[in-house]
C-alpha cells in the first residue's frame, strides 16, 4: 500500500527531526546531523514511493531528488543543497574521526531539515 509507505517515511522523518532536536537540546552534536540528515532522508523516501520509485543507497535517493524533483522545478535548488550538505556532514561526523561538527552547523541543519520536512509534505499534499 503506497499511502501506508508514504505515512511510514514521514512518520520516520517526523521522529528523526523530534530526536535531532533533543539531541541538540543535550549538546550532542553528532548524532544530532545524523538524525537531521535521515529526516530529510526518509522524507525523500516518502516521495520516492509516492511515485513508486527506491533505491537502497543514500547517494541514489539524493540524484533521483535532484533529478525528479529539484530539476523539474518541485522544489528549489536550495532544498537540494541543503540535503547535500547534510549528507556530507553527516558522513563526516559519523566517519571521520578527525572530524568535530559545532553546535552551528547542528543548528542550521536541524533547521534546513524541520523546512524540508515540512515542503515534502505540501508537495505530497497536493499530490495525494
Amino acid at each position: 500500500n503506497i499511502h501506508a509507505l508514504v505515512n511510514y517515511r514521514l512518520e520516520q522523518a517526523d521522529e528523526s527531526l523530534e530526536a535531532a532536536r533533543i539531541l541538540l537540546d543535550k549538546k550532542l552534536i553528532n548524532p544530532s546531523l545524523n538524525r537531521a540528515y535521515y529526516a530529510m532522508f526518509y522524507a525523500v523516501l516518502a516521495l520516492l514511493a509516492k511515485g513508486k520509485q527506491e533505491t537502497s543507497k543514500h547517494s541514489g535517493v539524493i540524484a533521483l531528488f535532484d533529478r525528479d524533483f529539484v530539476k523539474k522545478g518541485i522544489f528549489k535548488k536550495n532544498f537540494s543543497r541543503w540535503l547535500h550538505d547534510a549528507f556530507d556532514l553527516r558522513q563526516r561526523s559519523d566517519y571521520a574521526a578527525d572530524y568535530r561538527a559545532t553546535g552551528d552547523n547542528a543548528e542550521k541543519t536541524l533547521k534546513n531539515a524541520e523546512s524540508f520536512v515540512d515542503e515534502v509534505k505540501k508537495v505530497l499534499t497536493k499530490e495525494m
